[in-house]
């Protein structure tokens, strides 16, 4: 059963935390004539593979540019990101999406702001309803460096912290009071880690809602 707290600072990662961009990686790398038509797989089988071709890791960072910006429309939020917002809206906790993101991408010609896109994407996804799922543009830090990131998440008093990226939960700089939490997309671990392990976002409720950590 749920604990309505009430007290909670939860703060959130962006990329590959709230926005699933895996259709959009394959979509636009296909669009590109970077991988045949009937290649699948995941954003890492994408990258792996685009790194293989001709000046492939200048492509892949051309393709970086693009799907973070203009090709952002093609990303969508990971299974359970708005159930959860909206559990947390009901208990009263407080949410904020913390980020590292470079203002533009590499090799993008036409200069597109990647932090403002990730705005636009999230309102247009509803984010920023105060009927839906709460947040405001207030609430969204995007950060130049990750040592940024960790001043962010300690200012803003985070009791909570959910990212995908082990080096941000176990950085030595990471705030120590905050229940570190990672984020696998559904790939198992077989190491030992200092922070909760979640498959799913239903698993992420089910440690902040539930406190199992």
């Amino acid at each position: 059963m749920d604990q309505p707290r009430g007290n909670r600072r939860i703060g959130i990662d962006f990329d590959n935390t709230i926005i699933n961009y895996q259709e959009a990686f394959l979509g636009a790398a296909k669009a590109c004539r970077l991988l045949p038509e009937d290649f699948t797989g995941t954003k890492q089988a994408v990258r792996d593979r685009i790194r293989l071709l001709p000046d492939g890791e200048r492509e892949w960072m051309r393709l970086q540019g693009y799907v973070y910006g203009n090709g952002i429309g093609g990303a969508v939020p990971f299974d359970g990101v708005a159930g959860f917002l909206r559990r947390c809206r009901k208990h009263g906790d407080g949410i904020f999406i913390v980020s590292h993101k470079t203002e533009f991408g590499h090799f993008d010609a036409s200069r597109i702001n990647l932090r403002q896109a990730a705005r636009d994407w999230m309102k247009t996804q509803g984010f920023f309803r105060d009927d839906a799922l709460g947040l405001t543009p207030e609430s969204v830090y995007f950060e130049g460096t990750r040592a940024e990131k960790l001043d962010r998440i300690a200012a803003l008093g985070c009791t909570h912290f959910i990212d995908d990226l082990e080096e941000v939960l176990c950085d030595p700089e990471f705030p120590p009071r905050v229940k570190r939490i990672l984020f696998t997309d559904g790939v198992p671990l077989q190491r030992t880690l200092p922070c909760a392990v979640c498959l799913s976002w239903a698993e992420i409720a089910d440690v902040v809602f539930n406190e199992r950590l």
